[in-house]
């Protein structure tokens, strides 16, 4: 049995795709490039600095300018970017509201 014979569900789009498809679009997400209001490269593990106040809907809170996040992750999305933050769970920020620490 070849590679080419194996078969991954893909969460995203919801349908079985082949292993060499979900290597290659893993590698895509790999590829994006994704800049913080500044122009700096962000990478998954970085730290960022809030540079406005947000908003956080459903969660009932603003998170201040210059909020510290740690450990972000990136999407895929060249603009958002994965994110914890103690007391929000599924935090997303927009890559144009941080700079890199």
């Amino acid at each position: 049995m070849s590679d080419n014979d194996d078969y991954v569900y893909d969460e995203a789009s919801g349908d079985w795709i082949s292993a060499e498809e979900a290597r290659s679009r893993a590698a895509a997400v790999d590829d994006v490039e994704v800049r913080d209001s500044v122009g700096n490269i962000l990478k998954d593990g970085d730290q960022v600095t809030l540079i406005k106040d947000l908003t956080v809907k459903g969660a009932g809170q603003t998170l201040k300018r210059g909020t510290l996040i740690k450990s972000i992750r990136l999407t895929g999305d060249p603009q958002e970017i994965d994110c914890k933050y103690e007391g929000i769970k599924g935090l997303v920020l927009r890559a144009e509201f941080v700079r890199k620490r």
